[in-house]
């Protein structure tokens, strides 16, 4: 999905929001490739979750 707010000149469009989870340990985190990350959970349902609502906030692709 891409954002639906028109490009004004001089300025720099906004990256595109692909989350993904990570895991170390017994630990899994959403991160994005805008730079946003989540705090690390043992529950590995609520990192996706996290991610998905991210991305539902900002537009672009959760990875499964």
């Amino acid at each position: 999905m891409h954002s639906e707010l028109p490009t004004v000149p001089g300025t720099t469009p906004m990256p595109e929001h692909r989350a993904e989870i990570s895991e170390r340990g017994s630990f899994a985190f959403a991160t994005c490739s805008c730079g946003w990350y989540s705090a690390a959970r043992r529950s590995r349902d609520l990192a996706r979750r996290e991610a998905a609502d991210h991305v539902a906030e900002y537009g672009g692709d959760a990875a499964p």
